[in-house]
């Protein structure tokens, strides 16, 4: 990413809406310019688990868009986002990627990011998976999207649940191309 990088962060309604928030705070942190959308079933979310509405989520962003803004400027290829990360990503917004479904500004965002060969991550957050969502990571993956369950890594010795966070958080901007990203390496026993 050159200049300022541009991110665009996704909210769905799957569990895990740390993984958003934190993805959020760090990036403001590291610079990184960030774009919102959350959908309805995330503000949901992102309430019952971090206990914040909508207008303390959206001023974690330095742009927050309405799902229904399909005029908005993410939703259009000319305009220069480097990356896109949806945590979490429930299942229903897995399916309307990878079938091409963008009925609302994330899932258009999404598909925009896509066809202009940029860096897509998926943070799937429901478990276990069935033949559906399997097929489906399966397409995204083969359209050039990275499917990432936030599965947490133990070698670092996390003492917390947001230790746990923290670090997936580090993974998948170090994995969207956030170069400032520091997630702890493994250095061998």
């Amino acid at each position: 990413m050159s200049g300022q990088p541009r991110l665009i962060v996704g909210i769905t309604g799957a569990s895990g809406a740390g993984y958003g928030v934190g993805l959020l705070k760090r990036a403001r942190a590291l610079g990184v310019y960030t774009h919102l959308v959350a959908t309805p079933a995330g503000i949901l979310n992102v309430h019952h688990e971090m206990g914040m509405d909508r207008n303390a989520l959206e001023a974690l962003a330095d742009e927050a868009h309405s799902p229904g803004d399909v005029g908005a400027c993410i939703a259009s290829g000319s305009y220069p986002a480097d990356a896109m990360v949806v945590a979490p990503c429930s299942m229903k917004t897995l399916a309307a990627v990878a079938h091409g479904f963008g009925d609302n500004l994330l899932t258009r965002a999404a598909d925009v990011t896509l066809k202009e060969r940029r860096r897509l991550v998926l943070m799937v957050r429901e478990t276990p998976f069935n033949l559906a969502h399997l097929r489906n990571m399966t397409a995204v993956t083969e359209m050039g999207g990275v499917i990432y369950p936030p599965l947490p890594a133990f070698y670092h010795r996390p003492d917390s649940v947001q230790a746990i966070i923290d670090e997936g958080v580090e993974r998948v901007l170090a994995l969207l191309g956030v170069g400032k990203a520091q997630p702890q390496a493994w250095r061998g026993l």
